[in-house]
């Protein structure tokens, strides 16, 4: 797979941007929760922001958690993020204890895996 030399994805930095993505659609994993956001600005490059919560371990194994997460996106799902979107990936205690080529591949199906379909309006029947 040939990469674009000047291919980077943007870093989201503050906590504004990290509560507009909370809006976006949310794609659940066994090692994360993904958090899309469609910007609506397809010439801009993508973003991505990291987060575990105080309740998956103390700082040491929570940065380790991150520094995970960070190297699979740079390493290969940052390819398949869509332009003008941002993404907040939500670490689970099981990063730390995953096969690093298992969180690669959840992380790209994650990234790759459109918005669910909805069903139609219609009510359901029901049988009482």
């Amino acid at each position: 797979m040939t990469v674009p030399s000047d291919f980077t994805v943007g870093r989201l930095k503050n906590r504004p941007q990290f509560l507009a993505v909370r809006k976006g659609e949310q794609r659940r994993g066994r090692y994360i929760l993904l958090e899309v956001l469609d910007r609506g600005e397809p010439d801009t490059p993508p973003r991505a922001g990291f987060t575990v919560t105080k309740k998956h371990g103390n700082a040491v194994e929570r940065n380790r958690m991150r520094r995970r997460l960070k190297e699979a996106v740079r390493l290969h799902a940052g390819f398949a993020m869509k332009p003008g979107h941002d993404y907040v990936i939500v670490g689970r205690r099981d990063v730390l204890t995953a096969p690093f080529k298992k969180l690669v591949t959840q992380l790209t199906e994650r990234v790759e895996a459109g918005p669910k379909k909805e069903g139609s309006e219609a009510p359901r029947s029901r049988k009482v």
